[in-house]
Order: structure tokens, then sequence, then C-alpha cells
């Protein structure tokens, strides 16, 4: 904001320089050309009508048989020429050629600069300046010459739009700086809250400061903060019960399922209400994970890695684990624990076997989670992250899962601050990516 004001008043600046500049060009011209076409004007009608004749060697406006410019050295203003025309036309003079001649003036003269002067008709009549030399041609009756204060462009005109500049950007500058800034604090403050807000962290409300619709804004943001909290609650409250109920009938069933005589149906009803109690577990850490009971903790990675890799080995499954250093970080273990088990299950489900490992960078930690599967198309990567979505496309349970378990591996992962991204290798197989920051 402050930048923007900064530089709307520097193009306003800008602009003023311009036509300041353009202004004292046309004064310039103006001061050149005027007395000119007035002094030729009044000779020519007193050389008429008084018998007054112009001569070379005497008077402001002088009659020489050439044109008295030489061809080089002096510093033509063409645009000088074309004014002088036009006043003398609007006189009723009219004239040939009109030739002009900036000819800078210099401390010191010699002798024979002043003789080149006196022949050409030069007068010195500007001291701080340059002199400009006109001269203009009546056919059949020579050239009339007369001298002309030409100012030059100085640092005046330069420092003191520089001042004003200057005193501006103090005077307007300055308190709009301060009155933005006085403005600015209370959204910053709430953009910050704003940041920082995570369901079931208790913290203050935000002081309703600043303008009248800012200090309404962090009103209306410090209320809508306690109806997402009480949302919240009482979203907890509805799944604590939906759990409760719904494994109290599980429970029962698990229990009956023991008076079947059948040894393979009673294998299969249990392996039905596993699978159950499990997608139950799925759907509420899901549905929890915004507001985790478990509080950050520092963990060794390397070791809480090498412990779920070791769970699988117990169960006969194909997973290695790449020993690493110890490396310190800050983070919820069991919700961890979950995601990097979710993508070995992937690993193992689909790609027969997984190789894990812990990569430390300076700025981050991944934990790669390598298969041996077919990967998955390219344009279906986005998709395996969405909740309920399988690519295989079976109802075997054994093959495929529900569709939970990339979803609440991203859901733990993003809330720990970091990505999970999904690389197939060149080679064959399927790079599953965990990415923290340090």
């Amino acid at each position: 904001m402050a930048l923007l004001i900064a530089l709307a008043l520097f193009v306003a600046q800008a602009i003023n320089f311009g036509l300041i500049l353009r202004d004292r060009i046309e004064f310039r011209l103006a001061q050149a050309t005027r007395p000119v076409a007035t002094r030729i004007a009044d000779a020519l009608e007193r050389e008429a009508h008084a018998g007054r004749p112009l001569t070379a060697n005497r008077g402001r406006v002088r009659r020489l048989a050439a044109n008295p410019i030489p061809p080089s050295g002096y510093e033509r203003h063409p645009e000088v020429a074309a004014e002088l025309r036009r006043q003398l036309a609007d006189q009723g003079v009219t004239v040939g050629r009109i030739d002009t001649g900036l000819q800078p003036s210099t401390t010191a003269d010699t002798d024979e600069d002043r003789d080149t002067r006196r022949r050409n008709g030069v007068r010195r009549s500007n001291r701080d300046g340059a002199t400009l030399l006109i001269a203009l041609e009546q056919p059949g009756r020579g050239w009339l010459t007369i001298t002309a204060p030409w100012p030059q462009p100085g640092w005046r005109l330069l420092v003191a739009l520089l001042s004003q500049t200057a005193i501006l950007y103090i005077v307007v500058l300055l308190p709009v700086l301060w009155i933005v800034r006085r403005m600015s604090r209370p959204l910053r403050d709430l953009r910050e809250a704003a940041e920082r807000f995570r369901p079931g962290e208790p913290s203050p409300p935000l002081p309703a400061r600043g303008p009248d619709d800012v200090a309404a804004l962090i009103t209306a943001f410090n209320a809508l903060r306690l109806r997402v909290t009480g949302m919240l609650d009482e979203k907890d409250r509805m799944l604590g019960a939906i759990g409760h109920d719904l494994r109290t009938p599980l429970a029962a069933l698990r229990v009956r399922i023991e008076s079947v005589e059948d040894d393979t149906d009673r294998a299969k009803m249990i392996d039905t209400v596993a699978e159950m109690n499990r997608t139950l577990d799925d759907i509420l850490s899901l549905a929890r994970l915004g507001r985790p009971s478990e509080p950050p903790t520092d963990v060794d990675l390397a070791a809480l890695v090498d412990a779920v890799v070791e769970d699988f080995r117990d169960l006969g499954c194909e997973v290695s684990f790449v020993e690493a250093d110890r490396l310190r970080m800050r983070l919820r273990p069991s919700l961890m624990r979950r995601a990097v088990r979710n993508l070995i299950e992937n690993a193992v489900k689909y790609g027969v076997s997984a190789q894990v490992r812990v990569e430390a960078g300076a700025q981050s930690v991944a934990i790669v989670v390598a298969d041996q599967g077919p990967g998955i198309p390219e344009d279906r990567m986005g998709d395996v992250f969405d909740a309920f979505t399988r690519l295989e496309s079976s109802r075997n349970r054994e093959t495929g899962g529900i569709g939970l378990g990339l979803a609440l591996a991203q859901a733990i992962v993003r809330e720990a601050g970091g990505e999970i991204r999904l690389v197939n290798r060149a080679a064959g197989g399927l790079d599953a990516i965990i990415e923290l920051p340090r």
C-alpha cells in the first residue's frame, strides 16, 4: 500500500515535471521569437516610410549581403525558424529562408571572436546563456540579421522540482503511511489469528480495534470461531455416540458367531466383523482428524518407521527397512504411525513387497515407501486420495479395501504440515513419499 502511494506521488511529480518542462520550452521559444518578429517588422516599416535604411554596422536589425551564419559550428533550431515565420506572417511580413545559429557564450573571448561577431552583426545580449543569431533572407535585398537571448537549461529547475518532491513526500506521504499502518495493523492481526486458528486449541478473542468496518469484521471473526468450535464439539459428541452405538451390536454379533458350528462360516463371519470394526475406526479417525486428542511429542522418526515395518514383518509380509540415523521430529506419533502403515499396507497389497527408507534433507524429511507393483496411471494420481475411491474395481476387500487408506494418510500428513506424493518409477513400481518439514 505504501509503495503504491509513493509510486503514485512519483508519477504525479513526473507528469508535473513534464508539463513544467514543456511550458519552459514554449516560453523560451516565445522569448526568442516574439521580440525578434516585432523588431523586424518595426525596422522594415521605418525603412519603408521614414527613409531610415538598414545597414550592416548599426542597429539591432542589420542588413547584410550574405547569410552571416556559417554552415557548420552553429547549432540550428528549426523550431525557432518555423515559429518566427508564423509570427512574421501574422504581422504581414513575408521573407524567404530563415536560418538560425546558436553560439554558446564563453568566459573569455579572443579578439578574433569579437571581430567575427562584429562582422556578422552578432551582439552579446545574453552573458549568462547563449546568443541565438537569426538570419532572414529577403530575395533581391540581402539578409536581415538580429540576435536574441537563448536561456540555457540550468539546475535550478531540477533542484526546485526535487525539493518540491521531498516536501511533498514529507508532508503527504509520511502522514498517509502512519494512517495506513494504523488501519492495516488490525487487519494483519486478524489474518494471523485466522492462520493460527486450530479447532480445539483455546485462544483468547481478538481485540476489536481499528476503523468501524475492521472492528466489526474482527467481532464477526470471533463469533465465527466460537460457532465453528461449537459445531466441531457437537460433531465429536455425535461421532462418539455413533461409534458406541455401532460397536455394541458388533460386539454382540461377534459373541453370537462363536456358536456357529461350521468352522469355515465362523471364520468368514469373524473376518467380516473385524473388517467392519476397521472400517468404523477409519471413518471415525478421518472425521476427527481436525481435532486430534494426541499432543505433539519429540520422537525418533527412523525408530517409529522401523517399528511399523517390524509389525508387518511379524505378519509375514515382505517389507524391508533401510537403516537410518536417529532423526528427532516433533509430531503426533500414533497418527504418523497410522499414515506410514496405510502406505505400506497399500504397497504390500498392490505391489507384493515394500522397501521403506527415511531420507533427511536440510529443510525436510522424506519417508519413501517403494513397491514393485504396476504403478498408477498418471491421470488417476489425484483420484486415489479421494475418500472411498478404489482403482481396483472388484468388490473383494482383500484386493481393494474401502478406499480410505490414502485419504486418511494424506489428511494426517497435511495436519502435520507435510504432503504426500506418488511417483511412478521408470524401471517399474511406485514410490509413495511423505515429505515433512524439519
